[in-house]
């Protein structure tokens, strides 16, 4: 089950990876291009080349796990940015495994609290 450790981010790497590539070498690329800790209890999410796969690491606290999603048909769609990697909401990591665009998507107006 993929979870989020509480004050845990989600980190999108902008730049493909090698689809190859495993926890240790992950882990790498958080620490040399992404300039983060990879076990800081954020989800670091890379996807591949030809953008129909994609890598979610995660420090579950007592060691690491590695989720892949791959699409029979089609590409997710990634943010663009300059940075290396762009923080992304639940919603929008949920919209990019589901094969959504979040950058397309639109979001309705709600009502909020005045307080």
């Amino acid at each position: 089950m993929l979870t989020l450790l509480p004050g845990g981010r989600i980190q999108v790497a902008v730049e493909a990876v090698d689809g190859r590539k495993g926890i240790d070498s992950l882990a790498g690329v958080v620490r040399s291009v992404l300039k983060g800790d990879p076990m800081s209890g954020d989800l670091f999410v890379f996807r591949t080349r030809r953008a129909d796969k994609l890598k979610i690491l995660a420090w579950m606290g007592d060691g690491f796990a590695l989720y892949l999603r791959r699409l029979e048909k089609g590409t997710f769609a990634f943010p663009t940015a300059v940075e290396a990697s762009v923080p992304v909401t639940p919603t929008q990591l949920a919209m990019i495994l589901g094969g959504l665009d979040p950058a397309k998507a639109r979001e309705r107006r709600r009502y909020k609290s005045p307080s």
